[in-house]
């Protein structure tokens, strides 16, 4: 039989904060999959990380024997080890002994562990949810959606606007840093209290992206809305269930009270899993009462879902297109939180990519640094926000301290840094952010800036003049044929500043022509 035409085993090993979870599925020639196994065994870095910092020889020694466990299962299982992932979160990502950790764990076990941020969770996340609802999708494309994740470190939230990614966060507030920042204080109504003034106000640093009484559809992922899912939850299809509010608001106050003790009793569950339950539910809740949704929609699906499908999709045009528009959605929607001028942004935006499409043998850079540069265009100007004055540094922070969905923090300094260095001086040695970059990085952050110093000179009047453009090369010089709407004597006269880099860059005059 052709290999094409078989079935091929797949698994994804997630370390989390509170547990090390395995998936292992079955997939199919038409690229549909069936989950053969869930593994899961308890692990407590979490707590060994929030609090100290640091993994704990016993923690260490704990994730070996599993991990060696997990080794066993998938060598029965015969999976390919081009077909296995391993990743880790927000535990492993904060813990100040992590490289030793990751070091230990290859040579123990063979496995090499990548270590993902809050926004790479975010995207996975979003490609599962987008698999398990996808009966939903003209529904959810007409309407505000919130999906949130609550998670042991972390909780993951992306706001959407008829569908398309308006923000993307990943909060420290999980249900293991919550026990630790309560435990001791007095009350039993205090937990409830602590999340409601924690929450709220996060919400209303939410409400500046979007109104969140405007969402509809409110989406919870995780293991905790499963298990409530199962309980009062109705069934829709073998992808997710729905709660309704009422329901869910009943059940909360039912065990929000209880002791863990109470809640393995009563529950019949698990003492590891009733551990976060209380403070993942309230927590929940809180940021559903802050949008006007009447249900909860919990599909049946994770982060490791998430990772079969993208191993699943490959280089899928049409999922790759689907990816870059709500990359482009999440990083206007920070544009719009900064009040940025979004007719200049979206035309500097054009110009610097029909400059990149024309100038690829000049800077041979890939399709991602491509997005990236869109992106560095659509935010170039929104240090504004703070101060017109010194607005490429106001931009600088603004950008490193932001999140955008679906790109990671090495993305986000590239960006940052390009947006620093499209007006004003070039960097030099003691611009410690650029200097921390790799050499690789520098020197697309060089390219991308020129590129948008370029396309920013081309509308300096901020009035879209110069609609349309062909580019002349010679060995020397490239000349810039425009197609202009009135009179472009303001561009002409920037023009020749802003190419200073660009001819340091890649040793060519520009000239408007």
């Amino acid at each position: 039989m052709n290999q094409e035409n078989r079935n091929r085993l797949a698994a994804v090993i997630d370390i989390g904060s509170t547990a090390i979870r395995m998936m292992v599925a079955e997939i199919r020639p038409d690229n549909s999959w069936r989950v053969l196994d869930r593994i899961w065994k308890t692990l407590s870095l979490g707590r060994d990380v929030f609090v100290s910092s640091t993994i704990s020889r016993d923690s260490l020694v704990q994730s070996l024997q599993i991990l060696k466990g997990l080794r066993e299962v998938l060598a029965g299982y015969k999976v390919d080890e081009q077909d296995i992932r391993i990743i880790a979160t927000s535990a492993v990502r904060e813990a100040n002994n992590r490289d030793t950790f990751l070091d230990r764990v290859t040579i123990s076990t063979g496995f090499r562990v990548s270590i993902i941020d809050g926004i790479e969770e975010n995207r996975l996340t979003y490609m599962a949810v987008q698999h398990a609802v996808k009966d939903m999708e003209a529904v959810l494309s007409r309407s505000n959606s919130l999906i949130i994740e609550v998670g042991g470190g972390s909780t993951e939230l992306m706001l959407l606007h008829r569908g398309k990614m308006v923000a993307a966060h990943s909060m420290n507030i999980g249900t293991v840093r919550v026990e630790e920042m309560v435990k001791g204080s007095a009350g039993k109504d205090y937990l409830s209290r602590f999340l409601l003034e924690n929450i709220s106000t996060r919400i209303e640093g939410l409400d500046s992206e979007m109104d969140l009484k405007r969402i509809r559809y409110f989406i919870a992922v995780g293991g905790d809305a499963r298990f409530v899912a199962g309980l009062i939850g109705e069934p829709v299809n073998e992808w997710y269930s729905t709660v309704k509010k009422t329901d869910f608001e009943k059940f909360v106050k039912e065990i929000k009270n209880l002791s863990v003790d109470e809640c393995v009793s009563r529950l019949n569950i698990p003492y590891d899993e009733a551990e976060g339950l209380v403070p993942s539910l309230l927590i929940y809740l809180n940021f559903m009462n802050g949008t006007s949704a009447d249900h909860l929609i919990i599909p049946n699906v994770s982060i490791r879902d998430g990772i079969i499908i993208s191993m699943i999709q490959g280089p899928d045009p049409a999922a790759n297109a689907k990816f870059h528009s709500q990359v482009i959605a999440s990083a206007l929607g920070l544009g719009k939180k900064y009040r940025f001028d979004e007719e200049h942004a979206k035309h500097v935006a054009m110009l610097s990519l029909k400059l990149f499409n024309a100038l690829d043998a000049e800077h041979g850079l890939d399709p991602h640094a491509q997005l990236l540069l869109e992106v560095s265009a659509l935010l170039h100007d929104v240090g504004t926000f703070i101060n017109p004055s010194s607005h490429h540094k106001h931009g600088e922070y603004l950008v490193s301290n932001s999140e955008i969905f679906g790109l990671t923090r090495d993305d986000i300094r590239i960006i940052s840094n390009a947006v620093r260095y499209h007006r004003k001086s070039p960097p030099n040695p003691s611009h410690i952010n650029y200097i921390s970059l790799s050499r690789e990085e520098r020197i697309k952050v060089l390219k991308i800036s020129a590129l948008v110093r370029i396309a920013d000179a081309m509308d300096k009047g901020h009035m879209q003049r110069i609609r349309n453009f062909i580019l002349e090369k010679t060995d020397e010089e490239i000349i810039i044929r425009c197609e202009a709407r009135g009179d472009i004597s303001i561009e002409r006269y920037g023009l020749p500043e802003k190419a200073i880099m660009f001819e340091d860059v890649f040793g060519l005059k520009v000239i408007l022509g």
